[in-house]
């Protein structure tokens, strides 16, 4: 009789343990989920990865499907409340997933998918040191899985991203990369996304919102090529209208590329519907592409429907600065003056963007109004518009030497932009002149633009050689940002 008991016990236990077995099952109900996240809708992916964990308690993909919602909030919102609540989750998760079969190829791509997400959720709030742990451990992750999984595509994307980026990390942050042990190449890891991009692979397939929204930024940032990500845009025929993820990316891409009509156009022209995840910047964007026509009375409206709802810290100086500007520009100098208060007292300076608002803040000084509305149009891609401003005008029409130097850099963008590149160079070359010595990011930029005209036109060499005069000049605005582009450009120009 005891033996019997010790059987049935024994088969109860050995049941027990084959129903408790973890799997990862990336079924239609998970695949349903991740479709909706990746267009923002919050909500109804939710509900979906809830489905598949009611359909089977063990399977862990809803946990990845949780951490995907979690970070497209906190990255989006940087809401302080909704990150005491959700950050914490990540870890969980990440722990909860290693019980799960090693076995599996979504093992480690979980793993490093919730570490990506959890350090960028970190450098939105700060935590740059904690950030760097998680994007070490991720790497390792993904670099491993690939080697284990080769053929298995959602490696890809993952990897190749992580691998291009890390390729180009700028001087600032070189640091990081090398304490945590990690090194990239551009030019592999942008084979290897490119590779999944325009893969017949199922996974390449029903992964395909997640890559083109990535890739777009990587052509963008990486391989500078502005152009090639937007008509890749048009080419894929993305849904601007029902996939916000998608449409934030455009609308994003368009108006660093100076297309603010084409920014407006995607804003207006979205699904407003509440089953999309609630967020800011769309006031944020369309706020720039009203100043940069130069109508701000519009701009000032959406820039202040963004910083009464936006809860975050990045860009927060940067938009009270545009505030600023609007009011400057319209004459009203005590709402001018009140806004720039705020750049001092609210926000961060996490971004090259809001330290030089800050920066500008401090020194009490209001920009020469010619040289703003040229700027601005020029941003927007009002090309013609802002030169006739400057036309008849010389660096001899402006009393301080930043002025000179800003007219002569305003002047070659533009003859830039406008395809005029003899006379872009030879103005930016002036531009280098004046200020190669002074803090203003006018010379570096400028020598980063001649590199980009000379590596367009296949001299590399001679690309490379402006290049390294940007990375070579010391201490100035934006220095993080335009090393990392020049990195980039040597990267590219060496086939590295």
């Amino acid at each position: 009789m005891k033996k019997v008991l010790l059987s049935i016990a024994a088969v109860c236990f050995s049941f027990a343990v084959v129903k408790a077995e973890k799997v990862f099952e990336f079924n239609s109900t998970c695949q349903q989920a991740y479709q909706e996240l990746t267009k923002l809708k919050i909500n109804s992916g939710i509900a979906l990865a809830e489905k598949a964990r009611q359909q089977n308690p063990d399977n862990l993909i809803p946990l990845l499907l949780e951490s995907y919602a979690d970070f497209y909030v906190l990255f989006f919102n940087e809401d302080p409340a909704e990150y005491a609540v959700r950050y914490p989750k990540f870890l969980q998760r990440i722990e909860a997933v290693q019980e799960g079969p090693k076995t599996s190829p979504f093992y480690n791509f979980c793993v490093a998918s919730m570490r990506v997400h959890k350090a960028a959720t970190a450098i939105k709030f700060g935590h740059t040191w904690e950030a760097g742990w998680d994007f070490r451990r991720a790497f390792q992750a993904i670099k491993e899985n690939k080697k284990q999984y080769p053929t298995f595509a959602p490696n890809d994307l993952l990897y190749g991203a992580l691998q291009a980026v890390i390729g180009t990390i700028p001087k600032g942050y070189k640091f990081i990369a090398s304490l945590f042990g990690m090194s990239g190449s551009l030019t592999e890891g942008m084979k290897t996304v490119r590779g999944f991009v325009y893969s017949n692979d199922p996974w390449a397939k029903m992964m395909a919102n997640e890559a083109n929204f990535m890739y777009p930024y990587l052509l963008f940032y990486m391989e500078n090529k502005k152009e090639e990500a937007l008509q890749f845009v048009q080419q894929r025929r993305l849904d601007l209208v029902n996939n916000h993820l998608h449409a934030y990316m455009a609308a994003n891409l368009a108006l660093n590329n100076k297309q603010a009509d084409y920014t407006r156009s995607i804003i207006q022209n979205r699904n407003t519907s509440d089953e999309y995840l609630k967020v800011g910047v769309w006031d944020f964007e369309m706020g720039f592409a009203k100043l940069y026509h130069l109508d701000t009375q519009e701009g000032a409206r959406y820039m202040e429907s963004f910083l009464a709802q936006f809860k975050g810290k990045f860009y927060v100086k940067d938009a009270y600065q545009k505030l600023s500007w609007c009011y400057y520009l319209q004459g009203n100098m005590k709402a001018a003056e009140a806004a720039r208060k705020n750049v001092l007292a609210k926000g961060a300076t996490d971004s090259d963007a809001d330290k030089q608002a800050l920066k500008d803040a401090k020194t009490g000084v209001w920009p020469d109004i010619t040289l703003l509305k040229a700027r601005l149009l020029n941003d927007g891609g009002y090309h013609h518009e802002a030169l006739g401003l400057l036309h008849g005008k010389s660096e001899h029409d402006f009393p301080k030497e930043e002025e000179r130097l800003e007219f002569t850099y305003r002047v070659a963008r533009i003859y830039d932009d406008l395809g005029r590149d003899d006379d872009a160079i030879q103005a930016y070359l002036v531009a280098i002149r004046i200020g190669e010595n002074r803090k203003e990011y006018f010379a570096a930029r400028a020598a980063l633009q001649v590199g980009q005209i000379y590596e367009s036109k296949g001299q590399k060499a001679t690309a490379i050689s402006y290049y390294r005069k940007c990375l070579d000049m010391g201490d100035h605005e934006y220095k993080n940002s335009l090393d990392q582009r020049a990195k980039s450009g040597i990267a590219r120009c060496e086939g590295k």
